[in-house]
């Protein structure tokens, strides 16, 4: 399963920042580029109607109501924000095509900017938009130098008069090959650089939500373990007694019936208590060095037989056979049955759940489990993990509470992407671990 939004939305602040840095940018080398024609305009004495110089001021003055008429749509079409960026880039790249041709075609010592265009539009489009921006500035740059070898055309010198076709086919094939390979050597660099900032972004954004998560379960915890101590002992005592009545109100059916409901209540009671308690102070439980795949496939098997599932969810493994965690069995159990649980309860009429083991370079064992069921709004993404929050009509709202405070005394984290119609992804990393060198 893909990532469920864009990239260019990964960071919407970040993104709006860059992007009127961009805008800022554009405005003052139009600026520069218009001051430096008046400047040679004035030092050489040319007449603003001679071809070159009318074309840089027209050029600049493009620019400058380009940059305007961007700062202006961008804030009311943001839906469309990504489709105005290529159109700028790609806006962009004609500029400089035609500041290249002003300025000597071939013999022109701006064709550089077509690698700042590359470097530039890596930080909005990252590596494959880079590329295809490569693609269209190295096309760009042959046509026209094609073009000026065929005599389509004669650039413009610096001084205005033209350069006669002086080049030749070799020459130009050469320019091409080197401006091409320029081109995609920094698109695929910025764009690497790129991809892994978004990344990095992406993955401390997930270990703050984790630390905040963590902070706020424990100290729920630490409050919620005297109280359900509290109320454990005197449920104890109740329930007790509650059996003692029983034996002595055989004969009276309408009593009877009430100690069934009051004991059916207690122990529902009891059941809720210790699920608390195991939320507020989970144990490391006996931990042992598990085969994951073996672990989960043996999870799978069970999870399929179930009753309450049927035959309507189909699971799907895809697992590697030499990734070990130390883990308490019993306890990954409880988290990867959560949570095919809850996957399976997502899905209506019929779907599939997906379980992925994955060994990364950071040296973490990443375990994905992805369902194609209804996905959940963000709201409800941010408050999952809360204890008592839940969307079903029968539920405690204590089974995923529970799920991340176990993983959590294993030095594990969990991520979930999730959105409306498309299902939801959650992802656990663990600690791997060597069976051979483990200590006995």
């Amino acid at each position: 399963m893909t990532e469920f939004l864009p990239n260019y939305q990964l960071d919407r602040e970040t993104f709006n920042r860059k992007l009127n840095w961009l805008m800022s940018i554009r405005f003052l080398f139009a600026l520069l580029l218009l001051g430096s024609t008046i400047a040679y305009q004035i030092a050489n004495q040319f007449d603003s109607q001679e071809t070159p110089v009318g074309f840089l001021y027209g050029l600049s003055g493009s620019i400058i109501v380009l940059s305007a008429v961007y700062g202006i749509l961008l804030p009311i079409l943001k839906r469309y924000q990504l489709f105005i960026i290529y159109g700028q880039i790609i806006i962009d790249t004609l500029c400089i095509t035609l500041i290249i041709f002003v300025t000597g075609g071939y013999f022109s010592v701006f064709s550089f900017l077509y690698l700042v265009v590359v470097i530039y539009s890596s930080v909005f489009v990252f590596k494959r938009g880079s590329l295809l921006v490569a693609v269209f500035c190295s096309f760009q740059f042959a046509v026209l130098l094609i073009l000026e070898l065929n005599g389509f055309f004669n650039s413009f010198g610096y001084s205005g008069s033209t350069f006669g076709s002086t080049i030749t086919a070799i020459q130009v094939f050469q320019k091409c090959v080197i401006m091409t390979a320029a081109c995609f050597s920094v698109a695929f660099l910025s764009g690497y650089l790129s991809d892994q900032e978004r990344q990095s972004k992406a993955e401390l954004v997930a270990m703050e939500a984790h630390l905040g998560r963590v902070q706020n379960l424990a100290q729920i915890g630490e409050m919620a373990a005297g109280l359900a101590h509290e109320i454990k002992n005197p449920l104890a005592s109740l329930s007790g007694a509650i059996q003692i009545l029983k034996g002595e109100m055989e004969n009276n059916k309408d009593n009877m019936r009430l100690v069934h409901i009051v004991l059916r209540e207690t122990e529902r009671l009891s059941s809720l208590v210790n699920n608390f308690l195991t939320f507020a102070r989970p144990s490391a439980g006996q931990t042992e060095c598990v085969n994951l795949g073996e672990a989960l496939a043996e999870i799978v098997t069970l999870f399929e037989k179930d009753n309450s599932v049927g035959q309507r969810v189909k699971v799907d493994l895809n697992i590697i056979s030499d990734a070990y965690i130390e883990i308490d069995p019993l306890q990954l159990r409880q988290v990867v049955w959560n949570l095919l649980l809850n996957g399976a309860e997502s899905i209506n009429n019929g779907g599939r759940i997906k379980i992925s083991v994955q060994k990364l370079k950071n040296e973490r064992i990443m375990v994905e489990v992805a369902d194609n069921g209804c996905g959940m709004d963000e709201r409800t993404v941010k408050l999952m993990f809360n204890p008592f929050f839940t969307t079903k009509p029968s539920g405690t709202g204590l089974g995923l509470s529970i799920v991340y405070r176990i993983l959590e005394t294993y030095d594990c984290r969990m991520d979930v992407q999730s959105k409306l119609g498309q299902g939801s992804i959650f992802t656990m990393y663990f600690k791997p671990v060597d069976p051979i060198l483990r200590p006995q």
